[in-house]
């Protein structure tokens, strides 16, 4: 840290000592391919130059044979030396790759939260909407500060012409929702992955946009660029109804992959665009990013409360290889059940996290503990021997233990420990 106020001497020692390294090290790794004599005559030199730094030779001495043992390693160093910068980039990006594959797998490790399960917790993808009749949207300055600040990317369809807006929309659990179609696309335009595209029709000529697989905030936007609130769109489908105006149908292909289709129905949109015209305009903001403990699970059992992120290859109800995190609900012996929007650990109300209360009370957004499947009304779960189970703080909008059962003990990566991005008021230590 001090070398700048170092002597010419002890600077001059403090190389001596650095070249003796990199003698050594062509010593070690080039012995077998080296001519004896050069072997020997390096072996000579580097001896050398030792005894000159412990006898603390003066300073021209100890630069002769410095230059001497230079001059052996540049025809004996090899690869090693003289290093051409491209060798010296190689080996600093292998030692950092090393370093953060080591750290990664290790001790800490870091997490995108892809989906809404854990929601108000933790954030996934969600949608900042600008409606184009009614909300303006952020200039090109102001999108860079948000891209930084939130990763906000933008979405925008133009009307390719003039004419009345309409789109499919199926009938799903979660009520009426745009039909979409699953396809290939990229990640920062090399990664390969999957998307959604959704479709908008003016008079009848397609306008599409894509959105990550993962993004789950499109209907809401869908339903405030056009009708305000779910509300708006009851009344539209009344009076679609009243008038007596018949609606298309047909069968679309959501998913060709898994083979998954459904009946659609072509809905106007009660909206008249001119060519050019935005037809909807949002951004979506990343999910909440945070590290991962991954070290502290091999000395003390996760504890019920926290934030519990687990491997999915092992669990028959998912079976794909993926990180989750949920929240831990339940250990080994448990028995869990929900009433009244409350969840129960072996009799009594769960503690152990402010989610946990806040769910019982549907306080905060939080919407409170939800029958289904495994959990539904009357039924129980009780964790069997070296597993966990894990439940997302998002009741009404999460696939979880109610579903696919118990994380297997040996699945358990870590708990999260600090949301390091977006720069919202959620940054920070993570709950």
């Amino acid at each position: 840290m001090f070398g700048i106020f170092a002597s010419p001497a002890r600077k001059l020692r403090q190389s001596a000592a650095h070249w003796l390294e990199l003698a050594d090290k062509v010593l070690h790794f080039r012995r077998d391919i080296l001519p004896a004599a050069e072997v020997a005559e390096l072996q000579a030199q580097t001896a050398a130059v030792r005894r000159l730094l412990k006898e603390k030779a003066e300073t021209a001495k100890l630069k002769l044979g410095l230059e001497s043992l230079e001059e052996i390693l540049r025809r004996t160093g090899g690869l090693h030396y003289p290093k051409s910068s491209l060798v010296e980039n190689v080996e600093f990006f292998l030692v950092a790759a090393i370093v953060i594959l080591g750290i990664r797998t290790y001790f800490v490790q870091p997490f995108k939260i892809p989906t809404n399960s854990m929601w108000p917790t933790y954030y996934g993808m969600t949608a900042d909407n600008f409606p184009p009749e009614t909300k303006p949207a952020p200039g090109l300055v102001a999108q860079g500060l948000r891209l930084a600040a939130f990763g906000a990317q933008r979405r925008e369809v133009t009307a390719p012409r003039g004419g009345e807006v309409s789109a499919d929309f199926i009938s799903t659990s979660n009520g009426l929702t745009m039909a979409y179609t699953v396809k290939r696309g990229r990640n920062w335009f090399v990664i390969p992955t999957q998307v959604r595209e959704y479709t908008f029709y003016v008079d009848g000529t397609p306008a599409t946009v894509t959105v990550p697989l993962d993004f789950h905030d499109f209907d809401r936007v869908v339903v405030e660029t056009f009708f305000g609130d779910r509300k708006g769109l009851s009344d539209h489908l009344r009076r679609l109804e009243r008038s007596g105006k018949s609606v298309s149908h047909s069968t679309v292909t959501l998913n060709a992959q898994q083979g998954l289709r459904a009946q659609a129905y072509r809905l106007p949109l009660d909206r008249t665009v001119a060519a050019g015209d935005p037809i909807i305009r949002f951004d979506i903001l990343t999910g909440d990013q945070l590290f991962v403990d991954r070290m502290s699970y091999h000395f003390v059992r996760p504890a019920v409360g926290q934030g519990f992120v687990f491997r999915t290859g092992q669990i028959p109800g998912i079976g794909q290889e993926q990180y989750y995190i949920k929240r831990l609900v339940g250990l080994p012996g448990d028995t869990l059940e929900i009433k009244n929007f409350t969840l129960y650990r072996n009799g009594a109300p769960i503690t152990g996290s402010v989610a946990f209360e806040k769910n019982a009370r549907q306080a905060d957004s939080y919407v409170g503990y939800r029958n289904y499947r495994d959990l539904a009304e009357g039924r129980t779960m009780t964790v069997p021997p070296e597993s966990y189970l894990a439940l997302g703080d998002n009741s009404a909008n999460s696939e979880d233990g109610r579903s696919w059962g118990y994380v297997p003990a040996k699945e358990a990566v870590g708990r999260p420990l600090f949301i390091y991005y977006p720069f919202t008021k959620r940054w920070g230590p993570a709950r």
